[in-house]
């Protein structure tokens, strides 16, 4: 009997025991996450950082002068500090998208697929994940310098050295012709798990292409041979054609999924960005006249309130009503609508000031990270540079515009009448340029318009062409950004690593040039 007994408890005792560890299974998540899914959220990290406009993130709509802040107007005043910009763009652009394309290659690698032909969609999967690092890491390396490159991603090494950022960004460029050849067009790839191209081989072969144009381009002034043979390789590699290229991430029209600057300017309810004089300025000259002294300082200046002088606005930009809100009221004298930006680095009134339109303020409006209007003035600054491309500067300038204002609504006729325009037209807008190398005046004023919404693109533009001239912020704490400094968590952790790596820059300040800004 008592023999009995101990079985039943033994018995009991195990089945209680194996019951406990169940409890402790977790059988609502997967066990392991597919090499697509990590692609998939990887690659919307990655568009969300260069598309956001939030403070937290990323600064350089404000840099790059498209908009200015209402009330808060640290970040237009070039502070990196207050609110930790760089160690956000660091930390989303290895740890939520770097490290998670590497994982998501290793475990595409690892898969196998259940049918010959979803196995067969391997190896371009796992380009492609290679395209978007390289992608990734190109801005890395214009956002800051040197950066951990040939050490990084490892888990086992929490103090990783940092690279040469002329070294990396060479690598790079290798690395994405090795890409561009091993795609194969005639197979697909991610399908629907991509947001940007849906799978589609042919279109991710022409934006690396037209990524190493645009990286070929941006070491133009420190390797010019090196530069030329880039660009002349990704010309004849095949880069965009037209509008329909466009590497742009589809949004959807319900939160987490939308676009972030419907979360930024209408989720989040807040009033906190207008437009910013300079790009007002530049896109729509006009006349003012000071009001008597309104701000009651005893001096009549530019800090005085304004009002257009009638029949003085000229020459609208045709993108205008697709960049802008008409939400401020014009003055009846004048027969077009009149829009205003806010001084920048000052407090602006929401109310008295344009608005960012309503068409970038949509849940699904598109993130775009290269366009072909993009493409078209990359080849006009390579033909300017005596690189051995097809067509002349102007044929290149043209398209270009004509690409940027038909891909926001606008029409051909619009943009023909636009390069009539003497301050547009190429060949007159270089004869009454004052620039000591014109064409980076007239090509990068233009670009820069055409890069609207593209902070981050816009402002490495201006550092490489130097052109728009940036307004001086009211309360600037630096001079002009030409780089972030490094996350204050690096200095902190990583500090011998950061020491070495501060110095070979020449020093961790916003103001030092990268390797690429000799000018």
């Amino acid at each position: 009997m008592k023999k009995i007994a101990i079985l039943i408890t033994a018995v009991i005792f195990a089945s209680c025991s194996s019951d406990l560890e169940n409890l402790n299974e977790n059988i609502k998540d997967p066990v392991s996450v597919p090499g697509e899914s990590l692609f998939t959220g990887a690659q919307k990290s990655l568009v969300d950082q260069v598309v956001d406009l939030n403070v937290n993130n990323n600064n350089t709509k404000l840099w790059a002068q498209y908009l200015q802040e209402t009330t808060y107007t640290d970040e237009s005043n070039y502070d990196q500090v207050t609110r930790t910009i760089p160690e956000r763009h660091w930390s989303v652009l290895y740890k939520d998208v770097l490290k998670d394309l590497d994982e998501a290659k290793k475990v595409i690698a690892e898969t196998t697929y259940p049918t010959p032909e979803e196995e067969a969609l391997k190896p371009n999967k796992l380009v492609v994940v290679e395209i978007l690092e390289i992608y990734a890491y190109s801005i890395l390396v214009e956002t800051f310098g040197d950066v951990p490159y040939t050490q990084a991603l490892d888990i086992d090494n929490l103090l990783p050295a940092y690279d040469d950022g002329e070294t990396i960004y060479k690598d790079l460029i290798a690395r994405l012709t090795s890409a561009i050849g091993a795609l194969d067009v005639d197979t697909g790839s991610f399908g629907s798990s991509d947001r940007i191209y849906a799978g589609d081989v042919a279109k991710w072969k022409l934006f690396a292409a037209s990524l190493k144009l645009r990286m070929g381009i941006l070491l133009s002034d420190i390797d010019s041979d090196f530069a030329k043979t880039t660009v002349e390789s990704a010309v004849a590699s095949g880069v965009f054609t037209s509008n329909a290229d466009n590497a742009t991430y589809t949004y959807l029209g319900a939160d987490p999924n939308t676009n972030p600057i419907h979360d930024n300017l209408i989720l989040s309810g807040r009033k906190d960005f207008v437009a910013a004089t300079t790009i007002i300025d530049i896109m729509q000259p006009r006349s003012y006249e000071y009001l008597e002294d309104s701000n009651e300082d005893g001096v009549i200046d530019e800090d005085d309130e304004r009002t257009v002088v009638p029949g003085s606005v000229t020459s609208t930009d045709p993108r205008m009503k697709y960049y802008f809100a008409d939400n401020v009221d014009a003055d009846p004298s004048v027969e077009e609508v009149v829009y205003f930006g806010g001084e920048i680095g000052s407090t602006a009134n929401y109310s008295s000031h344009s608005h960012v339109s309503a068409q970038i303020e949509e849940a699904t409006f598109p993130g775009v990270i290269l366009d072909y209007a993009e493409v078209r003035f990359l080849l006009a600054e390579a033909k300017a540079r005596l690189f051995d491309v097809d067509g002349t500067v102007e044929e290149h300038y043209n398209a270009a515009i004509t690409a940027s204002i038909v891909d926001w609504g606008g029409t051909e006729t619009e943009a023909l009448a636009y390069l009539l325009n003497p301050k547009v037209n190429y060949d007159l807008a270089i004869l009454a340029s004052s620039a000591a190398t014109p064409w980076k005046e007239v090509i990068g004023t233009q670009k820069w318009i055409a890069l609207y919404n593209r902070g981050l693109e816009a402002w490495t533009s201006i550092r490489l062409l130097d052109y728009p001239i940036m307004a001086e912020p009211a309360d600037a704490v630096s001079g002009f950004p030409n780089r972030y400094t490094y996350p204050i968590i690096e200095q902190t952790l990583n500090g011998a690593n950061y020491s070495t790596a501060s110095s070979a820059i020449g020093g961790d300040e916003a103001e030092t040039k990268l390797f690429w800004d000799l000018n």
